[in-house]
């Protein structure tokens, strides 16, 4: 049983930063494309980052330039680092770990960003 556990959401002023992480257990994380994907109220979950196996990353548009997605191999671990936060990147953001037909999904963590 894959197990995705997010961590390092929280509540930040317009402007600031978080490092999101997600820790996955088992041996063969890094032959999974890893993801981040967010959810606010009333949406749908949409695709913030994902970086594959071989390092080759995308983000959508409204985070290019501010997100950066990562990943530590030895440490079974994905980042999502966020900077220049917006009040409309408030949402759950969650970990999503894809291989072949096989998608794994954390719990997600809660992302606030007010003044």
């Amino acid at each position: 049983q894959v197990q995705l556990v997010e961590s390092g959401g929280g509540l930040v002023q317009p402007g600031g930063s978080l490092r999101l992480s997600c820790v996955v257990s088992g041996s063969t994380f890094s032959r999974y494309t890893m993801g981040w994907y967010r959810q606010a109220p009333g949406r749908q979950r949409e695709l913030v980052a994902r970086i594959t196996s071989g390092g080759n990353t995308f983000y959508a548009d409204s985070v290019k330039g501010r997100f950066a997605i990562s990943r530590d191999n030895a440490k079974n671990t994905v980042y999502l680092q966020m900077n220049s936060l917006r009040p409309e990147d408030a949402a759950v953001y969650y970990c999503n770990a894809e291989l072949g037909s096989w998608y794994y999904w954390g719990q997600g963590t809660q992302v606030t960003v007010s003044s």
